[in-house]
């Protein structure tokens, strides 16, 4: 029960922190209300669902580790700190340049499915989170790992969703144009100089 607890501390200390996936998650609340940011919500879930089972897989099958491969994945983490930089930018600068106004009909790229999954793969944080807890938790059986991936993936969809909730049920503060205006310069903005963070890192 104590090795459950711990899981599920890791899980909501990684999850509910701030970082890219939150702050695109408060801000399609915000912009689209919570239903329509749900797709997004699910698609960051899972896709990091789906990529800690694969690290956890893969650090398994190393045996000792990511030590043996320290110089393919210092490579991959270069690459992935570059290509993920520039994706979070990307995405910071949709928010920034975003219409100011509430939509309640139509979604873009950064409320999809697809955004939310992506992100997740191009997230150093994800990437951290995935391999600090494998390898913290040292799995010695599939079904150690599996327990472990259910239980993260109920605690970041919670997580992720309440930062949605939060975004929509402060939409109405910012009904006007302008206060929403201010809000997408700021969040997007965060996401930017994040970027510009991980790439100068």
């Amino acid at each position: 029960m104590s090795l459950i607890f711990a899981m599920c501390l890791f899980s909501l200390s990684m999850s509910i922190s701030p970082g890219p996936v939150n702050m695109i998650a408060l801000s399609t609340g915000v912009n689209y209300g919570f239903r329509r940011a749900m797709p997004f919500v699910s698609g960051a879930t899972i896709g990091f669902s789906i990529l800690l089972f694969a690290v956890g897989l893969g650090i398994n099958g190393l045996g000792s580790g990511l030590e043996k491969a320290s110089s393919y994945t210092s490579q991959f983490f270069l690459l992935l700190k570059y290509a993920g930089a520039l994706f979070i930018a990307y995405t910071g600068f949709k928010i920034i340049t975003s219409n100011s106004e509430i939509k309640t009909q139509n979604t873009d790229l950064s409320s999809s499915f697809f955004h939310g999954f992506i992100l997740q793969w191009l997230n150093p944080k994800a990437w951290i989170a995935c391999i600090s807890g494998v390898t913290a938790f040292n799995f010695q059986a599939l079904n150690e790992l599996t327990l472990f991936v259910s239980l993260y993936f109920i605690i970041c969809y919670i997580s992720v969703g309440s930062w949605a909730l939060a975004g929509s049920r402060i939409a109405p503060v910012l009904s006007d144009t302008r206060k929403l205006r201010i809000f997408n310069i700021l969040t997007g903005g965060i996401l930017v100089i994040v970027a510009l963070y991980l790439m100068f890192l």
